[in-house]
């Protein structure tokens, strides 16, 4: 038998245990709470911040029984005989429950027609039933779909809240973690719980371990070492190309993600310029990062050529979006290197 993933695992299982999303809760939880509970729910936002999770929960906060619970992913049954077969069902009454509660998850993905057929079931629906749809792409919702809706955006979990299920998961499977491991995986997650228990998991695969360092989530995710983050960040600020397009090339050899390697590199320049220009909140930025980054950082923000790192980090940015679309995969960071030097030496 194959081992539940993590992320299923380790899934909230009462609104107690939702990480994050507290607003929501606290409206869901009430209106059960004064019996005004609405037909139709829209949960909007980006993949893995709980949106389905929180469906079933509500469902089982209503006591709906299993028998009573329907899930649809519209990404597979997307056209209109599916729905009108749906608006036919709603029609009957619940086995054992109160409600009949449809989740109808990546519901965008719905044809125009079945988005009409919906329409006219949310528009009347039977009192026994309630709607919850989710999506993670809320603009291609019809207007007059989400007007049928209260509609709850979803927001991703920052740092800290990714550090502590990371922590906790890891803890109940009997691992530990570095502290340089833990930041990692959640910078890795960006911002879903789903793919921050899924790195997690990767690296449990990966060693029989009891404690997972951050060299083994690097290896297992395509992440390069801190150090070599380290060095291609100096090579900037120094206007040093050859030492930064060897950083980029050896990063390329080793077969490092360049999404990652920039993704790690943006949030340690970030880190040193909020620590030079406002050091309050630089500090609380750095205070759970790992001794080597947060001694690093530091460091930077020391420099007298770190009045250049909102330059530096506005011209990676742009080239954080361009990753992905070029023949070759370094090649737009390779680009931002030199446009990267030649205005630093515009300043001079």
């Amino acid at each position: 038998m194959s081992e539940l993933a993590l992320y299923r695992k380790y899934r909230p299982g009462s609104f107690a245990e939702v990480v994050g999303q507290e607003p929501i809760i606290q409206v869901l939880e009430g209106s059960i709470k004064q019996g005004t509970v609405g037909h139709a729910y829209l949960f909007a936002g980006a993949r893995g911040t709980g949106k389905t999770s929180v469906a079933r929960i509500f469902a089982r906060e209503l006591d709906t029984s299993p028998d009573d619970l329907y899930e649809i992913d519209a990404a597979s049954s997307r056209g209109i005989d599916e729905i009108r077969e749906l608006r036919e069902a709603v029609l009957t009454l619940p086995f054992a429950s109160k409600y009949k509660v449809y989740i109808v998850d990546e519901v965008h993905m719905l044809t125009k027609e079945a988005f009409n057929a919906l329409l006219k079931t949310l528009e009347e629906p039977p009192a026994h039933v309630i709607f919850i749809l989710a999506t993670t792409e809320f603009h291609k919702l019809p207007e007059t779909i989400v007007s049928r809706c209260q509609s709850f955006t979803f927001r991703k979990p920052g740092l800290d809240e990714l550090r502590t299920v990371i922590t906790n998961a890891a803890k109940a499977e009997g691992r530990k973690l570095d502290l340089a491991a833990t930041d990692l995986i959640a910078l890795l997650g960006d911002g879903s719980y789903r793919d921050a228990l899924g790195v997690l998991q990767k690296a449990f695969g990966a060693t029989a371990n009891k404690k997972i360092t951050a060299d083994l989530v690097a290896s297992v995710s395509g992440a390069p070492p801190g150090e070599l983050i380290f060095q291609f960040i100096e090579g900037l600020v120094s206007r040093d190309t050859d030492a930064t397009l060897g950083v980029v090339k050896r990063a390329a050899d080793a077969h490092r993600d360049p999404r990652i390697f920039l993704k790690l590199t943006l949030n340690l320049i970030r880190a040193a310029m909020f620590l030079k220009f406002a050091p309050a909140v630089g500090r609380e930025i750095i205070t759970p990062f790992a001794e080597a980054e947060r001694q690093f950082v530091e460091r930077l923000a020391a420099r007298p050529e770190s009045t250049a790192l909102s330059l530096i980090l506005r011209e990676l940015l742009v080239t954080y979006d361009e990753l992905g679309r070029s023949y070759l995969p370094e090649l737009p960071l390779e680009l931002a290197i030199l446009r990267i030097v030649g205005l630093l030496a515009k300043q001079v």
